[in-house]
């Protein structure tokens, strides 16, 4: 991992980590806000299974440890989960802890909104960082590349083949030939 990996990733584990354990710690005055969204994703919750809790508190608190979590493991191979991970605690976050077009009052709307599109371009690196490479080719790149390769290889070995066969046909064609003089030097 480059110098430059290691900083980009230790800037965005920060975020997550401070915020995190704040929820994690002092989840009630998140509450208040967190409560329009959790009430309205707690019946999903509990129709995926009725054992996983759905009051506000208990639920700040764990998309807090998820993104403490997801954090520290973005320092580790399982990066790119850990990179999808805190995207989707930075969703429920921040439409319940910037909901701007819901703000009456001018000024509190424009800080609301510029927090709301900040956590957005924090939503976009989390998206890079769970699909970058680390300078190796993706995937498609190695898959196709290895179709070329392999299609390469193939006209190759036709072609050796082929060579092959005239040099075959060369030599039964001699072999004919010389059967012949022999049988005209026996009779």
């Amino acid at each position: 991992m480059t110098p430059v990996r290691t900083a980009a990733r230790a800037m965005l584990a920060a975020i997550f980590v401070s915020g995190g354990a704040d929820a994690v710690i002092n989840p009630d005055p998140k509450v208040a806000r967190a409560k329009p969204v959790t009430d309205k994703i707690a019946p999903l919750i509990q129709r995926a299974s009725p054992r996983l809790p759905t009051e506000a508190r208990t639920m700040v608190q764990l998309n807090g440890a998820a993104q403490v979590l997801g954090a520290a493991l973005l320092f580790t191979p399982l990066r790119k989960p850990a990179a999808l991970l805190l995207a989707a605690t930075l969703v429920p976050t921040t439409a319940a802890g910037h909901p701007f077009w819901s703000i009456e009052d001018r000024d509190e709307r424009a800080r609301q909104r510029i927090q709301f599109m900040k956590n957005v371009g924090v939503l976009g690196g989390l998206l890079l960082a769970a699909v970058d490479n680390e300078g190796r080719p993706g995937l498609r790149w190695r898959a196709g590349h290895l179709a070329e390769h392999s299609a390469a290889s193939v006209r190759r070995g036709a072609k050796a083949v082929a060579r092959e066969t005239h040099h075959t046909r060369d030599k039964v064609e001699v072999a004919r030939r010389a059967g012949r003089i022999g049988r005209r030097l026996a009779s």
